[in-house]
């Protein structure tokens, strides 16, 4: 996934609507005992999973089911073939907000359930009786409307506005609300599925997908490598495929389809870059898909199909970085899995890295050193924010009894990146490149803790070389708070030339005499962020009519230039503010704005309205959010007795 919001405290970064998921008439389902999950010590311990993996485990899913969205329900049958380990009389699942039907096993004969409990990030424990002889268990299952990993789209929330759109968020525990599984990073299986949708409209998941549309509205999927369940993905719509190389391709709305191959053109490139240097690509294919504005990220990697947000489309591929991002997953992530969310940084942290070197070797090491400074400063504002000695700044975490969703902040992305780039620094890229390509052999299709790779770490790289161990103090990073000093110092000559735009514009100099013909999305991005404030009404009209920030194309630096539209009430920009904010779902974005509009009651009534309008187009993930940062009560801004 890509980088978490900005400056976001943690409380805010909890996925609220979780708990508007506990639904009544759940617990009118069988249920009376409750059972705590108890892995053997072989197993690392996800407290966010009822399952009961060292004693019964799935191991290939068999999806059948129908998208109705008249009903706004999926429904079908969700058949695995399990592996009783130990003898048990049981397996369990996670399920939240799921209608079970019934439960058969493999020769077809009804069993005993009950769903037990209820937890408000875990929903509900699906405990299924079996033999020591079962090997199949058949789950007959629906979702509910307001199913959370699922967002259904009106034909007018879509760019052709013609048909409805369906797509899921997986991560990081909502699978459980559109599919009975075990629910956890550390386990994994393979699945096959077979999606009846209407007819004329295309599906895709997170496995082998289809190029043109079905006559019949049937496909038929299948995903040969085990991958955990956050990585079940689908996307249905009135959307084409577009091929980029051999083993590249793109799919869009009609609208969208042609600009979406030019912007991400150089997938192909991107995905021999990473093979250079950490070996073979393991998914077959690595294809894009680019979904409506309400995706509340700015892209999941889910397996062979990225999900991406059409912000990171600006027309001069300055954006590509999100890209890079979500195929490193393919390697840091996807092959190699944090075992639980406490170990989210294993996925993130080696993600940027990973990023970084993929820009590097696309568009030079000055690029990729502006990537490295920017995210530096997001990190040290969430450090600032957080506080130095959080233990939430540790790379390890500690979520106990809290929402997963905490894991996402800069401290997994950005101090886990300067983490590995630190290592590198010491040990020389070579040498760490060669680690490297041999963890992610070494370590494919398995889960990873962090002590796991700590020890790794010290036996493979580190060794006895006392000299080493300290100039990286590993222990320091990994279970320690803030930046430890042995950070590696990191400047961008770029970003230099910036500052002193900066500094000559507030001293007089005229916009059009700053020098900015050849700067990049980043060095915008830079020089937004460290302009002073206040700012009278002229020193920005006259920053806008230079450089048109208020109808820029560009997600990014329009979202950093409203920053300064509303901190200094520059009402001209409000109109287009709103526009904006109705139409883009990104959290990333519609957090700082909204959090910017409510520092004042003059702005928070102008965001009130504004979001009055804008609710219904975000992504539940997105607006649990924003309703924590306006205090939003729907009964209490609409009039609802």
């Amino acid at each position: 996934m890509q980088k978490p919001i900005r400056f976001l405290a943690p409380i805010l970064l909890m996925c609220v609507a979780l708990s508007q998921c506990n639904v009544p008439s759940e617990e009118n389902q069988s249920a009376t005992k409750e059972n705590s999950q108890q892995p053997s010590e072989s197993i690392s311990f996800d407290e966010y999973t009822y399952s009961n993996p060292a004693e019964a485990v799935i191991r290939h899913l068999a999806l059948d089911v129908e998208v109705n969205f008249s009903s706004r329900i999926i429904s079908g049958i969700a058949s695995y073939e399990i592996e009783n380990k130990t003898g048990a009389s049981s397996i369990i699942l996670d399920s939240k907000g799921l209608e079970i039907q019934k439960v058969t096993l493999g020769d077809g004969e009804s069993t005993e359930f009950a769903l037990v409990g209820y937890n408000q990030y875990m929903g509900r424990k699906l405990e299924i009786t079996i033999s020591e002889s079962t090997t199949r268990i058949n789950i007959y299952y629906s979702t509910r409307p307001e199913a959370i990993a699922l967002q259904w789209l009106n034909p007018q929330q879509t760019e052709e506005k013609k048909n409805p759109y369906l797509f899921t968020q997986s991560e990081p525990c909502l699978a459980r609300t559109w599919i009975p599984t075990q629910d956890s990073p550390g386990i994994r299986f393979t699945y096959s599925a077979k999606v009846q949708v209407p007819v004329g409209l295309m599906a895709v998941m997170s496995a082998s997908n289809p190029q043109e549309k079905s006559a019949d509205g049937i496909y038929n999927f299948e995903m040969k490598q085990p991958i955990p369940a956050y990585l079940m993905a689908l996307a249905v719509g009135d959307f084409v495929f577009k091929s980029i190389g051999p083993r590249t391709g793109v799919y869009g709305e009609s609208s969208v389809i042609d600009q979406a191959a030019h912007e991400f053109g150089e997938l192909e490139e991107m995905l021999t870059a990473v093979e250079k240097l950490y070996g073979a690509y393991r998914w077959d294919r690595y294809d894009l898909i680019v979904l409506p504005p309400s995706f509340p990220f700015g892209g999941m990697e889910n397996p062979r199909i990225t999900f991406a947000t059409p912000t990171i489309i600006a027309g001069d591929r300055s954006l590509v970085s999100v890209v890079a991002h979500e195929l490193s997953h393919s390697w840091s992530g996807n092959l190699v899995t944090s075992a639980t969310w406490n170990d989210f940084w294993i996925n993130e942290g080696f993600t940027v890295y990973l990023e970084r070197r993929i820009m590097e070797e696309l568009y030079g090491k000055s690029y990729t050193e502006m990537l490295i400074v920017l995210g530096y400063q997001d990190l040290q504002s969430t450090i600032e924010y957080m506080g130095q000695d959080n233990e939430d700044t540790h790379l390890k975490l500690n979520l106990a009894g809290r929402d997963p969703d905490e894991a996402l902040t800069d401290i997994a992305y950005e101090k886990g990146a300067l983490f590995l780039q630190t290592i590198e620094e010491a040990v020389g890229r070579e040498k760490w490149d060669e680690f490297l390509k041999g963890y992610f052999d070494r370590f494919a299709f398995q889960s990873m803790t962090s002590d796991r790779f700590v020890e790794y770490l010290n036996k493979e790289l580190i060794g006895d070389d006392e000299e080493l161990a300290a100039r990286i103090s590993v222990n320091e990073w990994v279970y320690g708070p803030g930046i430890p000093e042995t950070q590696t110092n990191n400047v961008s000559e770029r970003l230099m030339i910036v500052d002193k735009a900066v500094a000559n514009w507030e001293s007089g100099t005229s916009p059009s005499d700053l020098g900015t013909g050849e700067w990049t999305t980043h060095e915008w991005l830079h020089f937004l962020r460290h302009l002073s404030s206040p700012l009278s009404e002229d020193k920005l009209s006259s920053l806008d009519k230079e450089f048109g920030f208020t109808n820029s194309k560009n997600a990014e630096i329009v979202a950093a230039w409203f920053i300064h539209v509303i901190s200094n009430n520059y009402r001209k920009s409000y109109g287009k503010l709103e526009e904006f904010l109705v139409r883009v779902g990104r959290r990333k974005f519609l957090s700082p704005l909204y959090k910017e509009l409510a520092k004042t009651e003059e702005n928070k009534k102008v965001a009130i309205e504004i979001y009055k309008k804008a609710r219904k187009n975000y992504h539940a993930i997105s607006y649990g959010t924003v309703d924590g940062i306006l205090g939003w009560e729907q009964s209490r801004y609409l009039g609802i007795d």
